[in-house]
C-alpha cells in the first residue's frame, strides 16, 4: 500500500519555529513604527519580547532607535532584558545615548548597566554621544561617572593593526563638533594629548578631517581653540609621520599654519615618512602665502628640491620666492646598504628621506621606524654619524640620570651601553647599538639554531655585571634582554624599573627567582608565556634534565651562593662534567672512609641508582671486573665504587669496549644522569669536602 500523501491543509500549517520568527519579524517592525497596539496584540498572541530580528536587533533595541520611551517603558515591563546585545555588541543603552535620549538613558541606566560598557569596536554610550553631537546625553552621562579618557578597546588582533584607542574627545573633532569639543575639554578635564593606537593625539584627528572640505570650516575653528592655552602637543605625527603643521599646509589654512608656527615648540623643518617637510608640501601645493609664512619663520629650504617642483608645475611666482630664501636644486642620494637584516628595509627608508638633524642624528619619530614599546615611550631607528643605532627619546632631566647610569654600564660585556647622546628642545636623543631581536624573538628561531647554554651564560652574566653595580633589575623579562647579529646578549631597562640594592637581600632575591623562571622559559623554548612556564614543562630526556632542575630549585630557594657561585652550576659545565665525575674518585680514594662523604646526615637525596652494576652492559662489566692485564676488580652498588669504575675505564681504555659503547664519556652519562648532580650537592653539602667541586673553569 502506497503512502498517502498529506493534505493541502497539512503542508501549510507552520511549525512552531517558523510562527516563533514570524512573530519576531512582525513585533520588531511593529516597534519601528511605533504601532503601541499592534505591539500589544503581538506580545498577547506570544511574540517573544527578547526575540531578535536582522543583525540581532531586540524590540527593546529598535524602541530606543525609534525614540519612543513610552514603547521601551512597555516592553521593560513585559521582560525585555536590557543587557541583550546586536550582533555588533551594542545594547539598547549605547543606542539610546546615539540617539541622545536622557529619559531613556535614565531608565536603562536603573537596572544596574555598566556605564562604560561598550560593543564589539569598543563604543562606549558615551563615546556615541560625542561622535553624534548629543550633548545633553553627553552632560548626563558625565554625571553619573562615564570615564571621559577612556581609549577605544578593540580585540588583541586589530591592537596588533593599531585600530583603535581613540577617545571621546577624538569622536567629537572628528564630527566637527565644536560645542561638544569645548565642553569636553573645559568642563569635564579631557585629555587633549591621549594618543590612540596609531600615536595619534586629538589635533591630528581634527586635522586629517579638515583635509576633506565638507569638514574644513569645523576643522579650523576646533584646531584653532585647541591651539589655544591647553597645553596640547604640536609635534605629534599620524600614521604616515605628517606632523600638525605637515596637515595645516595640507588643507591650506594659512590662519592654522600661523597659529602653530606662533608654538615656539614646533618642529618647522620635520618630516614625514616620504621625507616631505611643511614647505615642501606648499611648494607643491602652490601655495605661495603659505610658503611665504614658512620661509620666513626660517624653514629650511636646501632639502627636498624645491626648485624642481614649482618649475614642473610652472609656479614662476613660487620659484622667484624660494630663490629669495636660497633654495637651489640638490643632488640625489647615494646607495648604502644598512648591517642590520631583521631592519634593513626601514634604515634604508631612514638614510633616503629629509628628515632634520639633531647633532649628528638623523631619527624619525614615527609607528613604521619605532622598534619596541615601553612604558617610557617608543624606541626608534637612528643613524648617528651613519651608524645603525636605537634611540630612546626622553625629557633633558629623566634623560641626565639615564645616561649617568648607562656610562656605569660601560666596561660592562653584557650590560646594554650607550653609544652616543644629543640634546635638543628640551629632549635628550639616547643611541644604543641597534639590536636584531629581543630573546622573546630570538627564541622563534627554528630549532637548533638557539643554544640555550651559551644564551643563559650570557644572561646570568649581564644579570651579575647589574648587581655588581648595586641594582636590582626587578623585571627580568626575555623581552629586556637584545641580541645582536652576532648572537651576542645584552640587558636592557627601558622602562626603568631598575632599584639600588642597598644591602636589601629581598631585591637580589627577587631577581634570583626571577631567573629561575627564566631558565625555565629559555630550555622550554619559550612556549609557554613567562608566568605559566613550570619545572614539569622541562623534557625529562635531555642530557642537562636534572642539572637544570637543580639549577632553577637553587635559584628559587636564594641558595647561599648567590649568582656567582650559581654561575658556575654543573649546569653550565658541558663536557668537564664527566672529568668532574673522575676527579672525585682521585680526590677521595685516599681517603679512610670514602663511602661516609655520601651518607652524611645533611644529605637528603639518596643515591639514585643503588644498583649501577646492573645497569652496565654485561659485556663491559665483564672486561672491567677482569682486564687483560693486571688483577681483578670486584665492584660494589655504591656510588665511591661506581665513581672508581669511571676512573679505571678513562684510565685504562680497552678498545674492546670503545667498540661496544663508543664514547664511554657519553655512554656514563646517558646511563646515570641523575649522577653528576648528586655527587655535587653531596659534596658542596659538607664543608670539610665542598672544595673539591670548585675544579672546573667555568667563567662566563
Amino acid at each position: 500500500m502506497e503512502p498517502r500523501a498529506p493534505s493541502q491543509q497539512e503542508t501549510s500549517t507552520p511549525s512552531s519555529t517558523e510562527r516563533a520568527e514570524v512573530l519576531a519579524r512582525k513585533l520588531n517592525t511593529a516597534v519601528r513604527d511605533s504601532n503601541v497596539e499592534y505591539v500589544l496584540e503581538l506580545l498577547k498572541e506570544g511574540a517573544d519580547v527578547n526575540s531578535k530580528a536582522e543583525s540581532g536587533w531586540t524590540p527593546l533595541q529598535s524602541a530606543v532607535q525609534a525614540n519612543n520611551e513610552e514603547l521601551v517603558r512597555l516592553l521593560l515591563d513585559r521582560g525585555a532584558c536590557p543587557h541583550a546585545r546586536k550582533d555588533n555588541g551594542c545594547t539598547a543603552f549605547i543606542e539610546a545615548a546615539i540617539v541622545g535620549n536622557v529619559s531613556i538613558l535614565k531608565l536603562l541606566l536603573d537596572y544596574g548597566l555598566d556605564i562604560n560598557d561598550h560593543d564589539d569596536n569598543g563604543f562606549t554610550a558615551f563615546m556615541e554621544a560625542a561622535w553624534y553631537g548629543r550633548e545633553e546625553a553627553l552632560e548626563f552621562l558625565y554625571s553619573k561617572g562615564a570615564d571621559v579618557n577612556l581609549r577605544r578597546a578593540v580585540s588583541e588582533e586589530n591592537e596588533k593593526l593599531h585600530k583603535g584607542g581613540e577617545t571621546a574627545l577624538m569622536d567629537a573633532c572628528r564630527r566637527g563638533h565644536l560645542s561638544v569639543v569645548k565642553t569636553l575639554v573645559q568642563e569635564m578635564g579631557a585629555d587633549v594629548n591621549i594618543c590612540d593606537n596609531k600615536d595619534r593625539n586629538t589635533l591630528i584627528h581634527v586635522l586629517r578631517e579638515g583635509c576633506a572640505k565638507k569638514r574644513y570650516e569645523s576643522a579650523v575653528s576646533i584646531a584653532l581653540f585647541l591651539l589655544g592655552p591647553g597645553g596640547i602637543d604640536v609635534n605629534s605625527k599620524d600614521e604616515c609621520g605628517k606632523t600638525a603643521l605637515i596637515l595645516a599646509v595640507e588643507m591650506q589654512s594659512a590662519d592654522l599654519v600661523k597659529a602653530l608656527l606662533e608654538k615656539g615648540e614646533i618642529d618647522i623643518d620635520d618630516a614625514d615618512e616620504e621625507g616631505n617637510t611643511a614647505l615642501m608640501v606648499a611648494v607643491e601645493k602652490d601655495d605661495c602665502d603659505i610658503a611665504k609664512l614658512l620661509c620666513e619663520k626660517g624653514a629650511r629650504t636646501d632639502v627636498g628640491n624645491l626648485i624642481a617642483v614649482a618649475n614642473r608645475n610652472h609656479a614662476h611666482d613660487m620659484a622667484g620666492l624660494l630663490r629669495k630664501y636660497n633654495a637651489r636644486v640638490l643632488e640625489t642620494f647615494e646607495d648604502w646598504e644598512p648591517n642590520s637584516k631583521r631592519w634593513r628595509d626601514q634604515l634604508k627608508k631612514l638614510h633616503q628621506v629629509y628628515r632634520p638633524m639633531i647633532g649628528k642624528l638623523k631619527t624619525f619619530q614615527y609607528i613604521q621606524q619605532r622598534i619596541q614599546n615601553t612604558s617610557q615611550g617608543g624606541i626608534y631607528l637612528g643613524l648617528h654619524g651613519g651608524t645603525e643605532v636605537a634611540v630612546r627619546i626622553c625629557r633633558s632631566t629623566e634623560g641626565d640620570k639615564e645616561k649617568m647610569f648607562f656610562e656605569q654600564c660601560g666596561k660592562s660585556e653584557h650590560l646594554l651601553k650607550l653609544f652616543q647622546f644629543e640634546k635638543a628642545r628640551g629632549y635628550m636623543y639616547l643611541c644604543f647599538p641597534l639590536w636584531e631581536k629581543n630573546f622573546e624573538e630570538h627564541l622563534q628561531e627554528p630549532e637548533g639554531q638557539v643554544d640555550y647554554k651559551d644564551a643563559l651564560k650570557m644572561i646570568f652574566q649581564a644579570v651579575r655585571e647589574l648587581h655588581s653595580l648595586g641594582f636590582a633589575h626587578r623585571d627580568l623579562h626575555p623581552s629586556n634582554f637584545l641580541t645582536d647579529l652576532g648572537g651576542k646578549i645584552y640587558l636592557a631597562d627601558f622602562d626603568n624599573k631598575r632599584t639600588l640594592i642597598e644591602g636589601k637581600k629581598e631585591l637580589v632575591n627577587s631577581d634570583l627567582e626571577a631567573l629561575g623562571r627564566l631558565v625555565l622559559y629559555v630550555l622550554t623554548g619559550g612556549s609557554k608565556p613567562l608566568q605559566q612556564v613550570s619545572p614539569e614543562d622541562l623534557a625529562a630526556d635531555s642530557p642537562d634534565y636534572n642539572e637544570a632542575l637543580d639549577l632553577v630549585s637553587s635559584l628559587g630557594s636564594h641558595d647561599d651562593r648567590g649568582l656567582e657561585g650559581l654561575s658556575k652550576h654543573p649546569y653550565f659545565w658541558s663536557r668537564q662534567t664527566f672529568k668532574f665525575l673522575k676527579s672525585i674518585w682521585n680526590k677521595i680514594k685516599d681517603l679512610r672512609d670514602r663511602q661516609a662523604i655520601f651518607e652524611a646526615p645533611n644529605i637528603t637525596q639518596g643515591f639514585p641508582y643503588p644498583s649501577w652494576t646492573k645497569a652496565i652492559d654485561k659485556y663491559v662489566l665483564k672486561i672491567m671486573r677482569n682486564p687483560r692485564k693486571g688483577m681483578s676488580f670486584t665492584y660494589y652498588d655504591d656510588v665511591t665504587e661506581l665513581l672508581r669504575f669511571i676512573r679505571n675505564m678513562d684510565e685504562h681504555p680497552d678498545r674492546r669496549i670503545t667498540n661496544k659503547i663508543g664514547d664511554h664519556a657519553e655512554y656514563f652519562l646517558r646511563l646515570f644522569p641523575a649522577l653528576t648532580i648528586y655527587v655535587y650537592n653531596s659534596l658542596r653539602q659538607q664543608p670539610e669536602y665542598s672544595h673539591f667541586v670548585d675544579i672546573q673553569d667555568t667563567s662566563l
